[in-house]
């Protein structure tokens, strides 16, 4: 299914609860843009990157689009999703693992689209994007079927975060607000604090064998394509000192690592604050990327 003459496609697709595992229940909505022809092609004559944007929990598809449209201004094909944040907050904790065929679908859509042959990109945000980015990463790996996807880099805004309760719920108390009223919302706060506390906290020496979090799951990441965090000192819901932790290991396994500590700016707000110095990092860092994937050498390494 490609899109039309208006260079966009925004679905919504209706998966049946009967569908044989792994299935995605509920409604899998996502926004694949193609650049105008007034972009014209930028990347020396071969295939225009994807960028694929995996939005924080809470997040709209309206605030996700203002960050494709750094990369549509550069000739790149964008896809958008956005995780419900009740998987994302409850379902995960559990150990349910219902993102996982989440991933397998986001990832479908690249050969639906027919964009399968494109260099990739993940943009990642708040650790609702990096919980559905680990299991993305673990397919990429494991499938025989997405081994012919050319990732080139990974850019994280505001994430991973490791056992941050407070800021966890201070997240979710952001999403309900709006929507909820004040006693329900405590009700939920408060059997989310303790879900975490145990399960997460606690009770997770004895739970990690079979339920991993995210944040451990990805110290050991195969994967050795570039990555670019984005992050900052005056984040309460993701602490700069995991984002560090992490990505000092990263490179010493070899990885590639930039990191750019926006010191001021709030929980995934480093755009909206910063937004010239933000897009020229992206941007920066996506043609570098690209360059370095072009050459044959990094086509080898990138998915080893």
């Amino acid at each position: 299914m490609l899109a039309g003459a208006s260079h966009q496609s925004c679905a919504e697709t209706l998966e049946s609860e009967n569908s044989p595992p792994p299935s995605v229940t509920g409604r899998f909505t996502h926004c694949l843009f193609f650049p105008s022809g007034a972009v014209g092609n930028t990347w020396g004559g071969e295939k225009e990157p994807l960028v694929i944007l995996l939005g924080w929990g809470g997040c709209t598809d309206k605030l996700l689009a203002k960050y494709g449209a750094i990369y549509l201004k550069q000739g790149c094909i964008t896809l958008r999703y956005i995780a419900p944040w009740k998987t994302v907050f409850f379902s995960e904790a559990l150990g349910r693992k219902k993102l996982w065929p989440v991933a397998q679908k986001v990832l479908e859509l690249l050969f639906d689209y027919e964009v399968d042959s494109h260099p990739i990109l993940f943009h990642v945000f708040s650790n609702g994007g990096f919980m559905l980015y680990r299991y993305i990463v673990e397919l990429l790996h494991r499938e025989p079927a997405f081994h012919t996807f050319r990732v080139v880099g990974s850019i994280f805004d505001s994430a991973p975060g490791d056992k941050n309760v407070l800021g966890a719920i201070q997240a979710l108390s952001l999403i309900l607000t709006p929507s909820t009223n004040t006693v329900l919302r405590y009700l939920i706060l408060a059997a989310f604090a303790v879900l975490v506390l145990f399960l997460r906290i606690l009770l997770y020496p004895a739970t990690r064998r079979f339920n991993e979090n995210h944040y451990d799951a990805m110290k050991k990441d195969p994967s050795r394509w570039p990555q670019l965090y984005l992050y900052s000192k005056a984040d309460q819901v993701i602490r700069s000192r995991d984002v560090e932790r992490m990505l000092k290991l990263r490179q010493e396994q070899g990885v590639l690592v930039e990191a750019v500590d926006f010191a001021s700016s709030e929980h995934v707000s480093h755009f909206r604050r910063f937004p010239k110095e933000y897009s020229a990092r992206c941007v920066g860092f996506l043609k570098d990327c690209f360059q370095r994937a072009s050459k044959p050498q990094g086509r080898r390494i990138l998915l080893s």
